[in-house]
């Protein structure tokens, strides 16, 4: 086994994650010296002896435990491959999770992983709202597989959600859902009060698993399992890689969890594939530098357009003093705003519309994380499936519009933003352009 730990101190201390990126779970004596790890396009490995085959198996199907310092060989790169390993190791680092797992897409994580953990009769109560595509496997494919989806709406109080989960018939609640950050209006969900909620109302018998999709503001600039989550998601294809060339997803959770997890995986095919793991190990590298430079700009882009007049609100994470229930929870689970910001445009539909068919550098598209700046409309787009009644209610309006924004110049991201507007309507009083 390779020592991983001894590439993570240095004289007793621990090295920081954006330092771990470059090196760790690789040893450049496998692969004639190169710095970096190869891409190991392989469908299946050479075994040793017939016995060390039969070893590798009884391992992999759950046959016999392992040994102690014993891991599972290399059999076939749907259940390992040393391109995924390596990447699955350094996805551990930031959240601090035991075991990662990566795959084909966000969506194969959160579908993979709620058929691992969930059984027909099980019922799901998940916040709203959530990203168009979850939302669609939570309430049209679930039910397919006898598994109940019950929403609870963005503003539920303490005391609504402890009544709503009173309400589900005792054993069947399995897990509760999060997408926090919400896609795409930015609402917060506490996460220490829904694991609180889950120990009271689980057991050992009848667990409930807080599930949390952290996909908005990544592994840099929140942690969920540190505040009572017990699976934390991403769409890899995002800010972990980074650059809008891949599709990908992950699942870290404790050893146990990822088990379950890994199984499905194994037995769905969901995995990510050797050539995309290598090059999310490309992006982690510049992932904390990326993140940080783009957050930096956002929050002068949401500020810039606070002052608009043709905004009529701004949803971002500095800007929350009309909600101190929301401050306290930026508080304690965020260490960044990050780089998300949707507005409401003055008008509706036809004004957004109009606003981002006047883009120039900002490009019109779904999707998010990336190292250019992105634009969409979140109710005729990316959560188009959802009712226009349920829209209203999780506060997606027609003239919502959401950006992600990169890591262009911001003075540039304000220029393209005012031509835009202009393209709306003349304002009486455009604010000034204001940068450090």
């Amino acid at each position: 086994m390779f020592p991983k730990e001894e590439q993570a101190c240095i004289g007793g201390q621990r090295l920081a994650p954006e330092s771990l990126m470059m090196s760790y779970g690789y040893n450049p004596a496998w692969s004639e010296g190169a710095i970096k790890p190869p891409i190991f396009q392989t469908s299946t490995f050479v075994f040793n002896s017939a016995e060390e085959g039969k070893a590798h198996f009884e391992l992999a199907y759950g046959l016999r435990q392992a040994n102690p310092d014993e891991e599972m060989g290399l059999i076939y790169s749907r259940l390992n491959n040393p391109s995924l390993e390596i990447l699955e190791h350094r996805l551990c680092l930031w959240d601090g999770a035991e075991d990662a797992a990566s795959f084909a897409s966000g969506m194969a994580a959160i579908s993979t992983t709620l058929l691992a953990l969930l059984k027909p009769g099980d019922v799901v109560l998940h916040s709203e709202p959530v990203y168009g595509g979850s939302d669609y496997f939570l309430k049209n494919v679930l039910p397919k597989f006898g598994i109940t989806a019950v929403g609870f709406r963005p503003h539920a109080t303490p005391a609504e959600l402890t009544a709503q989960v009173a309400g589900i018939e005792q054993g069947r609640l399995a897990m509760i859902f999060v997408e926090t950050p919400a896609n795409p209006t930015n609402h917060l969900v506490d996460l220490e009060a829904c694991a609180a909620l889950a120990r009271q109302h689980g057991s050992e018998e009848n667990p409930i698993r807080l599930v949390v999709d952290n996909t908005f503001l990544g592994p840099v600039f929140q942690h969920p399992l540190k505040h009572g989550a017990d699976v934390v998601l991403y769409s890899a294809t995002k800010f972990l890689g980074g650059h809008s060339d891949l599709i990908a997803g992950a699942a870290l959770a404790s050893r146990p969890l990822m088990k379950e997890i890994k199984a499905m995986r194994t037995f769905m095919g969901t995995m990510c594939d050797p050539n995309t793991g290598w090059m999310l190990m490309r992006s982690l590298e510049t992932l904390k530098l990326r993140m940080e430079r783009a957050a930096t700009s956002a929050q002068v882009v949401a500020d810039w357009l606070r002052r608009h007049p043709l905004v009529e609100r701004t949803y971002y994470l500095t800007h929350l003093e009309h909600n101190p229930v929301q401050q306290d929870i930026y508080r304690r689970h965020c260490l960044s705003p990050g780089s998300m910001i949707s507005f409401d445009i003055r008008g509706g539909e036809k004004e957004a519309f109009r606003f981002l068919n006047a883009l120039k550098l900002i490009k019109l598209a779904v999707s998010l994380g990336g190292t250019e700046s992105l634009a969409e409309h979140p109710a005729t787009m990316t959560h188009s499936d959802i009712s226009v009644p349920e829209q209203a209610e999780m506060g997606i309006t027609p003239q919502m519009i959401r950006l992600s924004i990169g890591v262009e110049d911001a003075r540039d991201l304000l220029l393209d933003l005012g031509q835009a507007f202009a393209a709306v309507g003349v304002p009486s009083e455009v604010p000034k352009l204001e940068l450090a």
